[in-house]
């Protein structure tokens, strides 16, 4: 039987220029969806899925993240004060007992594969997630505790996957799969941002991944890649021959959080849900649709 998964990476180095000025002095990750932020959505599912060790790399101009997951005994003291009991069990059980945050800095800009490197002493040789918080997945079980299923039945890494329009090949990293007699999809090529014309499929990448530790070793040696970035496609590329990687096409609804339109979906779709104001709200949503 594959190992349990213990440790999730999420990289937060980020600058987030799409969501400027409001990104100028607080991280992407911190943006509230209803009444959490993006990065406490990825934590719960990491710890939904197994993770009790999570480490976040970080950049400049990230404080706040560290922060939100710390205690803050004056605002506790003041919520048990005033009475408000919800309110501080609600921020008293952001990181439950048992479960670790360790803070890595980014130093470099360079890019997602070499923010995971940065994380391998933190995380040995063990298999891991990686969650990047920009994608906001909703679904039951979350897709990280999906993935983990899925690495229980065969090993190996597990990338998460699903069908974009061929136009779209451009903004993903692009896999090539082979059906196994299980059912399980290995991947056979992977290319990072193709061209619709030079694309191996309209299956892309997105934010969630199991990886062996083998990538590490793959990282070190990979050079700077698209945008001029270490790229962990093409560390994950180099796996391919050596170790299976197997694409999951997960159950659940993606939220690009990464681009205004994503992310007013996702606060549309996590408003309408919400047990506390869910109702109400999509009163107002049908008179301001008339």
């Amino acid at each position: 039987m594959a190992k349990p998964i213990r440790s999730a990476v999420f990289p937060v180095a980020g600058r987030g220029t799409r969501f400027l000025p409001a990104t100028k002095a607080s991280p992407k990750e911190m943006l509230p969806v209803v009444d959490k932020p993006l990065i406490q959505y990825a934590v719960e599912e990491a710890i939904a899925a197994g993770a009790t060790k999570l480490v976040f790399v970080t950049g400049s101009s990230k404080r706040a993240i560290e922060d939100h997951f710390d205690s803050d005994p004056e605002l506790e003291k003041a919520l048990s004060g005033s009475g408000k009991e919800d309110l501080l069990q609600s921020i008293q059980g952001i990181v439950p007992p048992g479960v670790s945050c360790i803070y890595i800095r980014q130093g470099e800009p360079l890019g997602l594969g070499h923010a995971v490197l940065c994380a391998r002493p933190a995380i040995g040789d063990e298999p891991f997630f990686v969650h990047l918080a920009d994608d906001l997945i909703a679904g039951e079980p979350s897709c990280l505790s999906q993935m983990a299923a899925e690495h229980q039945r065969h090993g190996g890494s597990v990338i998460a996957v699903e069908t974009v329009p061929e136009e779209d090949t451009s903004s993903y990293g692009i896999v090539a799969v082979e059906k196994e007699p299980d059912g399980a999809q290995r991947i056979r090529q992977i290319v990072e941002k193709p061209k619709p014309a030079d694309a191996p499929s309209n299956l892309a990448v997105v934010g969630r991944y199991l990886l062996a530790a083998d990538v590490f070793d793959k990282l070190e040696r990979t050079t700077r890649g698209a945008g001029g970035e270490i790229q962990l496609t093409d560390a994950i590329a180099d796996m391919l021959e050596e170790s299976p990687v197997y694409a999951y096409a997960f159950s659940g609804e993606r939220f690009d959080c990464g681009n205004k339109l994503g992310y007013l979906k996702a606060s549309v779709a996590y408003g309408l849900a919400h047990p506390e104001i869910g109702e109400a709200f999509r009163a107002h949503l049908r008179g301001v649709l008339g």
